[in-house]
């Protein structure tokens, strides 16, 4: 099948050459729609594909994704961000999908790296749509693509690498304009409102926008990132009991996850609770990985859990145990800054006895 690179970019010129050597083996056809480019995004992006077409950008991301589909000709759409790559394994499992895949659409993980070798954020995105299928994006921002049918999942990582700052209000800049041409968000867009509020500083009025996305209908694994950002926002105001509440609401919706217990066992522990705090993480260890494919934290069944179980024996007086924890969570960052550290002070301590 003859699948098609579907992009669209501003501004790019640092990122996109990056993106595209990684992604252009394995694309029978490259789509790249400018969106107004002040630097040499659109000369990079010709230097790879002649399928490179200027739009006219009216704060509508989901309205610029839709062009980039219209204009492709593959079997299969592939969309990705000028800040992603696609790594040799990656590239390589990618390029044998093409002969196999039937479905109408294809889920990929998405893997933001800790700088450490391992992976500090991991979701799920529909990356690959079957174009006669004629699924269409929706959302100014944060858009997603109104997929259904037969929807595979593949083990497949599409690796985001980030690029140059941007203007941390630009999203909310966008939800204001939607607000203002008298458009009611959606739960999803709902959601990600308040992310944004968060986001910028502003806890108070993100945590009445979490609230009103609980209130009402959401996929559930935003109703569970809902209750753990809910929490932060609580932290930030100072209401702790709050805080605790919010956590504890994730499990309506399914059972403990690793990056809830964990924040549970933070918030314990910030409280001086050392105990109760012992018990969360114990508890993140036991669930494991989050395997669902909404936003998972893989230190959060970890590395975390072995780190601050450490502080927490540490607290509660048996320095040995504490030792032997911060060595369990030296197996999974065996050259973590903290991880040394506490081994160091260990080591001085015990020397001491």
């Amino acid at each position: 099948m003859k699948l098609s690179l579907c992009m669209i970019v501003r501004d790019e010129a640092a990122v996109l050459a990056r993106c595209l050597q990684s992604a252009a083996p394995l694309c029978d056809e490259i789509v790249v729609a400018d969106t107004g480019s002040k630097d040499d995004t659109k000369e990079i992006a010709r230097s790879f594909t002649d399928k490179v077409f200027d739009y006219a950008w009216r704060q509508d991301f989901a309205a610029a994704r839709n062009f980039a589909f219209a204009q492709a000709s593959g079997d299969y759409l592939l969309w990705l961000d000028a800040d992603e790559v696609l790594l040799p394994p990656a590239a390589q499992t990618l390029r044998a999908l093409k002969d196999t895949l039937r479905a109408d659409a294809c889920r990929l993980r998405t893997e933001i790296p800790d700088g450490q070798g391992g992976v500090a954020l991991a979701f799920e995105r529909v990356r690959i749509v079957r174009r006669e299928a004629g699924f269409l994006w929706r959302g100014r921002v944060h858009e997603d693509i109104c997929a259904g049918g037969d929807i595979a999942r593949a083990d497949i990582a599409v690796t985001h690498l980030g690029g140059p700052k941007r203007d941390p209000f630009r999203n909310l800049k966008i939800f204001a304009r939607a607000f203002a041409d008298g458009e009611a968000p959606d739960a999803r867009q709902t959601y990600y409102f308040a992310r944004e509020l968060l986001d910028c500083g502003m806890p108070r009025a993100a945590a009445g926008a979490f609230a009103r996305f609980l209130r009402g209908e959401g996929w559930v694994e935003d109703k569970i990132a809902a209750c753990e950002a809910l929490s932060r926002c609580h932290a930030a105001c100072g209401r702790q009991e709050e805080r605790l509440r919010a956590l504890l609401r994730a499990f309506a919706y399914a059972p403990p996850r690793a990056e809830t217990c964990c924040a549970l066992g933070d918030c314990l522990r910030e409280a001086g609770r050392f105990a109760d705090a012992a018990f969360w993480y114990r508890l993140a260890l036991r669930v494991g990985p989050t395997q669902s494919g909404g936003f998972a934290r893989p230190d959060c069944a970890g590395y975390l859990p072995c780190l601050w179980l450490c502080v927490c024996c540490y607290a509660l007086g048996d320095a040995r145990r504490a030792a032997a924890w911060n060595e369990r969570a030296a197996r999974y960052k065996p050259q973590d800054e903290s991880v040394l550290h506490n081994r160091a002070f260990f080591a001085r301590l015990f020397s001491e006895q």
